[in-house]
């Protein structure tokens, strides 16, 4: 890949993503906090019918078992950080590949903050078919998959990837995104509202690292 590119117009756009999604988060914790009837109602209805099917159908269940616990799992999105961190190190770009994963860590510190701060319980069922650790609110897998997206997308069109290259990694980090949390929502550890926090807080937070990293580091070289 060539040298780092940069457009004026990328910062005005990541910081509307960054506002929006980071106001629309708040909104939803918020809401979840209050226990807010209309979004309890909803999230019940969800995991209801879903679990359902879960029950019924146990090998779709294992399926979204291995999706869940393997190919999309958080550990899993860290490692591909890591991966590019190693890259961004071997391309000299020292700085940048630190910063890569300490935003990595700091996303995986502010999932875990906000779980602890709002406690939500996770369904629970009389016949589970998964279980899960921490908190409910917000999805760790959710917010993983879309902050590891995220990053990893920004940095490919950064370094100027190819137009196939570029829509390759959107394609499957879409599916990925979406497919975690369909999973979680699936196997009956997390409430719908849990996964678009999830989601919208992933974005948020890749959103404020890229914003980060372009207003500081690279206003200081230029």
């Amino acid at each position: 890949m060539p040298s780092p590119t940069r457009s004026p117009s990328v910062s005005v756009s990541t910081s509307a993503v960054a506002l929006s999604t980071g106001a629309l988060v708040a909104v939803l914790l918020v809401l979840v906090a209050a226990e807010w009837g209309p979004l309890v109602s909803f999230d019940r209805v969800v995991a209801d019918r879903l679990h359902d099917s879960a029950v019924r159908s146990p090998g779709l269940t294992v399926t979204n078992r291995i999706l869940s616990d393997w190919v999309w799992d958080p550990w899993t999105m860290r490692v591909l950080v890591a991966v590019a961190v190693v890259w961004l190190w071997w391309r000299r770009e020292r700085l940048l590949a630190v910063w890569a994963g300490a935003a990595s860590v700091f996303g995986a510190a502010v999932q875990h903050l906000l779980k602890a701060v709002v406690g939500r319980d996770r369904p629970r069922w009389p016949d589970p078919v998964d279980s899960a650790h921490f908190a409910a609110f917000p999805s760790g897998h959710a917010m993983t998959a879309a902050f590891t997206c995220g990053l990893l997308l920004w940095l490919l069109t950064r370094f100027g990837a190819g137009r196939r290259l570029r829509a390759a990694a959107l394609v499957v980090g879409a599916v990925s995104v979406v497919g975690v949390g369909l999973t979680r929502l699936y196997l009956g550890v997390h409430w719908a509202s849990d996964v678009v926090g999830g989601w919208l807080l992933g974005v948020c937070l890749a959103a404020v690292a890229v914003l980060t990293y372009e207003r500081t580091v690279l206003s200081r070289r230029g």
